[in-house]
């Protein structure tokens, strides 16, 4: 069997890893911890192809330890349950890929085991882990967020390859794996097997792969959701659909989808039809609760109608101006008669003095009297 080039050219040591200076840089974490011989349960969160995997071997070789590699998308809890089983000796230490996939009860079942240190676990996972692992296990992990890799990064793989290839294809390549390793060194392996030099012309007869395209997380997939987004911003239901069947067809994980559409309901809808929350939410539990293919029901369903829904974004537009404001002037002092007095001491310094429960006076830090955050429709 042929050893695919993205595992041939696998870093065995933290010197030959390439990227994450943040965390695997001199005095930095990840790197310290490997050092010192902490041994703790941490999640790695990033793209794809950026070298979590590569990270949590190279972590489990610092304590000369066997890893074992799971991904939540095919094992359950009697895997977790038969490696504990074979391990009660000692804490061994898991790498589960795809951690997000995981459902409630199943890392319901990991936390005590993490609690008490009986496993060691390294999650891996593409999505959100605020929104993706429940808060007591995130709560006894480590978060360490790797970013795409650098074009510099993605140079020094394609000489690590030996491969002949001009430099004008080499632009080519880097800008299409867009930060994503794994994806860069497969469409040269496939380049390499059809063509004795890479050029460009060789490379875009390569890339014509339906396949790549749909490992690419990359400019196809952020274009399809914004297109997704601003079809319902347009009020424009029929594009809609049909943008959140391309997502759907293409292997979109839905609750992504239905996540943008909370957020949308939010932000472009608003005060013009509050409900519009309620009902992007109940979309999402829809989705968590059913799963495909029928969740694509709810999606539909709340796709058309939340296109369908005036649109109002003076909430959104308000947040973010006080975010500003909030980071700028930081800390301002807040106005005494709103201030908390539960002492007597307090009350002397005049805390809470003059409060009125409906009163019409600003309530803000006197430097923002006149800002307006909320506008009335009358002073638009």
């Amino acid at each position: 069997m042929n050893t695919p080039l993205a595992s041939l050219l696998r870093p065995q040591s933290l010197g030959e890893f390439v990227g994450q200076e943040h965390l695997v840089g001199e005095n930095k974490p990840l790197r310290v911890a490997m050092e010192k011989h902490h041994l703790f349960s941490f999640i790695l969160w990033g793209p794809p192809g950026v070298g979590k995997t590569t990270l949590a071997r190279l972590y489990a070789s610092s304590f000369d330890a066997e890893l074992y590699e799971l991904s939540a998308v095919s094992c359950g809890k009697n895997d977790i349950r038969a490696l504990l089983t074979k391990n009660q000796s000692q804490q061994p230490i898991l790498f589960l890929d795809e951690i997000h996939r995981f459902n409630k009860s199943q890392q319901d079942f990991l936390l005590p085991n993490v609690e008490n240190g009986s496993l060691i676990l390294i999650g891996a996972t593409t999505e959100n882990p605020s929104f993706e692992v429940i808060p007591p296990l995130l709560s006894r992990c480590r978060v360490f967020v790797l970013e795409s890799l650098h074009p510099d990064h993605m140079h020094v793989l394609i000489e690590r390859t030996g491969y002949s290839i001009s430099d004008d294809a080499k632009d080519m390549l880097i800008s299409y794996a867009d930060g994503d390793a794994r994806l860069l060194l497969t469409i040269l392996e496939n380049a390499r097997s059809l063509y004795e030099t890479i050029t460009v012309d060789t490379l875009k007869d390569t890339i014509q792969s339906k396949h790549l395209r749909y490992d690419k997380k990359g400019e196809e997939h952020y274009n399809t959701i914004s297109a997704f987004i601003k079809s319902m911003r347009a009020s424009q239901p029929n594009a809609a659909l049909y943008y959140l069947a391309r997502m759907i067809e293409s292997g979109e994980d839905p609750r992504f989808i239905a996540r943008r559409m909370v957020i949308f309901a939010s932000e472009d809808i608003g005060v013009a039809h509050p409900t519009a929350l309620v009902v992007a939410n109940e979309v999402f539990r829809a989705v968590e609760t059913i799963g495909l293919p029928e969740c694509v029901i709810n999606l539909g369903h709340g796709a058309v109608y939340l296109s369908q829904c005036n649109k109002d974004r003076r909430a959104y537009d308000g947040i973010m101006e006080a975010l500003k404001d909030a980071k700028q002037f930081g800390a301002l002092p807040i106005p005494l008669m709103i201030r908390n007095a539960p002492t007597q001491l307090m009350k002397d310094l005049e805390y809470g003095k003059g409060y009125e429960m409906y009163t019409k006076n600003d309530l803000r830090p006197k430097k923002l009297h006149k800002k307006t955050y909320f506008k009335t429709k009358e002073s638009q």
